[in-house]
């Protein structure tokens, strides 16, 4: 088998190396499985930023190897262009064209032929966004804003509903960021993302982290009410401790009607400290918007009870490591690592600081809104119900 010039690895194994990849293995653990180093396997992953490549098919157009050698026969025998058409069931210029390609009557070898053709069929439909130059300078404009490909891909469809050429798939500027070979988007705009990588990554390598602690007279998620569960009216909350670097840490908090977030700035994780911040920011909310908390099983919220009673709002606990029962929260503080990666020092920032990132957030439309933005939903929501 042929060996390709790049770390020795020839087209098979690097489909496989691929498959590894996209079943969630690591860099080291394709490195071993080849005896190659772990910086090798990323120089060949990052030429497409972790996207796995389409695999190459021939068009049921094109001529087989089959057809080459019954081609190659033919002249052989001496039968003509014509003749040998009849007998493949092709046009006679379909066949002249082939020949003539390949060094004509004389030259022509099947295998040859045939690899030439491969060869010459890599030719890569332009990228959208190289193309159109109004759509790449709105997708560029919007990543700017720290919006996500799938905001972007779904807001156009609703802002430009008659112009189908403004129209783009978040898996187009997913690629035209990590697969710079296209030259459609500047690379510095992968650092808008939510995710700083430069190097795609498969869902399966995801893993999900445990939950914490015990809470004493906690009130099951299980006894929340309906109108909770099915986010019919607003004012229902959930919330989660985000930890730094120090031990610094901030609260963050999701409304569930409306996916509106909150960030507040805490000096510990003291759940007295905690207790007192969110019972402060929870009396200057209006009495639609003060209806319910949901809460994980971590120890900052061991006074709940004294929360509840200050604000006669109920606080419900998740069931142990099950952070999904929670979901608006854990996915609204992976939008909040693109702004405060982990290990990042937290109390560096000011609540002012974090009153921007929120007011980023909440402007930003969410698919699951119909691409409408939680500040715009919200505010609708609160002047229907008052």
């Amino acid at each position: 088998m042929r060996q390709g010039k790049q770390f020795g690895l020839s087209a098979m194994q690097k489909s496989d190396l691929w498959r590894r990849w996209k079943a969630g293995q690591s860099l080291h653990e394709i490195g071993r499985a080849f005896g190659k180093s772990h910086s090798s396997i990323r120089c060949v992953v990052s030429l497409r930023g972790g996207i796995v490549p389409v695999t190459r098919r021939r068009s049921l157009l094109a001529l087989t190897l089959p057809e080459r050698e019954d081609i190659s026969r033919g002249i052989a025998s001496g039968s003509s262009i014509r003749k040998i058409a009849q007998l493949l069931d092709r046009a006679a210029s379909t066949v002249s064209r082939e020949v003539v390609r390949h060094g004509g009557r004389p030259e022509y070898r099947a295998n040859e032929a045939d690899a030439q053709a491969w060869k010459s069929a890599l030719r890569p439909k332009p990228c959208l966004l190289a193309i159109h130059e109004k759509l790449q300078e709105i997708v560029a404009s919007k990543l700017l804003l720290d919006w996500s490909p799938e905001q972007i891909s779904g807001w156009l469809k609703t802002q430009y509903p008659n112009d189908e050429s403004l129209r783009v798939s978040h898996e187009t500027i997913y690629r035209s960021l990590f697969i710079q070979a296209r030259g459609a988007l500047k690379k510095e705009l992968v650092g808008h993302l939510r995710s700083k990588r430069r190097i795609r990554r498969s869902q399966h390598s995801r893993v999900l982290k445990d939950s914490r602690g015990q809470i004493v007279d906690a009130i099951s998620i299980r006894e929340r009410p309906a109108e909770v569960e099915d986010r019919a009216i607003p004012g229902h909350w959930e919330g989660d401790l985000l930890s730094g670097s120090r031990n610094s840490h901030m609260v963050t908090l999701v409304e569930r009607h409306s996916r509106f977030t909150t960030l507040i700035k805490v000096p510990s994780k003291d759940t007295a400290v905690v207790v007192a911040a969110l019972t402060r920011h929870a009396r200057k909310l209006p009495a639609a918007l003060r209806r319910s908390l949901t809460w994980d099983r971590g120890l900052e919220m061991a006074k709940h009870k004294t929360f509840t009673m200050a604000t006669d709002v109920k606080v419900y606990f998740c069931d142990p490591q099950s952070p999904w029962q929670r979901g608006s929260n854990e996915n609204t503080n992976g939008l909040i690592r693109q702004y405060f990666p982990r290990r990042t020092d937290l109390s560096g920032y000011t609540q002012t600081d974090l009153d921007k990132v929120a007011l980023r957030l909440n402007q930003r439309p969410r698919k699951t809104l119909g691409f409408q933005t939680p500040a715009s939903k919200l505010q609708e929501s609160v002047a229907s119900t008052g």
